[in-house]
């Protein structure tokens, strides 16, 4: 297994700018997802590491061989695609078989003995002597990806490998990539814009934007502290809510006042500015049914369920609306009034222009003393 290593790495088609001049390493015996949106640049990165794009500038290294001007062969990667790779007219078996019969090294009971381990590991056992031809998209799918395992090339990079198989065999693909990543150690480079895949598969995640690394780290981490307001609204089904505030100046320092809370907070950490914006997750947020300790009143605007069986409420207090996410048990009709607490210890400060974290935090005013 190989660690992957960019150096200053920048791809340019005409005027647009696809890659910006990224230097990061990725660990060997790990699986790093590139997530990120449509045109951030993610799979124009998995191409210049796998030799199917030429860089406009910088070096790849697979370990300390620098690799930039290999071919693909000559890297010895392995590569799954949106679309299933198939041998059509073979077996299962012969499929997966088949690019092992080069390596001369092999005996043929080890050659079998990585093929049978893959198959079971994808659930295709049972499909070894059916042919490729008469398999679904999704089954096929395992096929290519076997074959990649099988070979135990250096790396392996998946460019959106169940994008384009049906909802059933989307989730059994799932699954069973989830297996392979825990019983295989091998390196691997995922790329997807499924925030999903990418916390359930990764080791690490690199969140890409624009052609930039904009965050990168175990996806626990990127979720619960993003460093700025794209990652908080990336991730999470639905991300982020973010509400702008301005801030007043008092002799202690600055204060913030809003329909979010019964009492004044005080802010530190914001360097005398004078505007934030204030993130909370949707599951962060507490409703109830009657008023608490710094509870305020919301009027429930609209009701939606979501994934999981949750409820998601939109919520208007003030000026502001808020969505938060409740148990089923929690219904509230269109109309109804709730009491909303925001607890501080799971709120994020953002500066409003760059959209940027705040090493900040919100605290209770300190109570007068007699």
């Amino acid at each position: 297994m190989a660690v992957i290593r960019l150096d200053n790495l920048r791809k340019e088609f005409g005027k647009l700018v696809a890659v910006r001049d990224l230097t990061m390493t990725f660990p060997t015996s790990s699986v790093t997802c590139l997530l990120g949106p449509s045109g951030c640049g993610k799979t124009t990165l998995m191409r210049m590491i796998a030799g199917l794009e030429e860089p406009t500038h910088g070096e790849i290294y697979f370990d300390d061989e620098r690799v930039t001007d290999l071919t693909p062969s000559e890297r010895n990667i392995g590569m799954v695609f949106q679309y299933p790779v198939i041998y059509r007219g073979m077996t299962v078996y012969r499929n997966i078989e088949l690019p092992l019969l080069e390596d001369k090294a092999l005996s043929p009971a080890e050659r079998r003995q990585r093929v049978e381990s893959v198959m079971d590991t994808l659930d295709l056992t049972r499909f070894a002597s059916a042919g490729v031809d008469r398999l679904d998209n999704g089954t096929r799918q395992k096929v290519a990806v076997a074959r990649e395992v099988a070979r135990q090339p250096r790396i392996i990079l998946f460019d959106e490998p169940v994008t384009n198989v049906d909802i059933a065999s989307k989730l059994q693909l799932k699954r069973a990539l989830k297996r392979l990543v825990k019983q295989h150690s091998q390196t691997i480079i995922y790329v997807t814009h499924d925030q999903t895949e990418a916390m359930t598969l990764a080791d690490e995640i690199a969140l890409m934007r624009d052609g930039a690394i904009v965050q990168r780290g175990a996806p626990r981490d990127l979720y619960n502290n993003p460093a700025d307001r794209f990652g908080g609204w990336f991730l999470g089904n639905p991300g982020m809510n973010f509400i702008d505030y301005s801030l007043t100046p008092d002799a202690d320092g600055m204060t913030l006042a809003g329909p979010l809370f019964q009492e004044p907070l005080r802010v530190d950490g914001v360097d005398g500015r004078r505007e934030v914006v204030l993130g909370i997750r949707p599951e962060r947020v507490r409703v109830l049914r009657q008023p608490a300790a710094n509870s305020v009143e919301a009027r429930v605007a609209q009701q939606a369920l979501v994934v999981g069986g949750q409820h998601l409420l939109t919520l208007e207090i003030g000026g502001a609306v808020v969505k938060a996410k409740v148990s089923p048990e929690m219904r509230f009709s269109v109309g109804d009034s709730a009491h909303v607490v925001f607890p501080l210890e799971h709120i994020v400060l953002f500066e409003p222009q760059e959209g940027l974290r705040l090493d900040a935090a919100l605290a209770p005013l300190a109570a007068p003393t007699n």
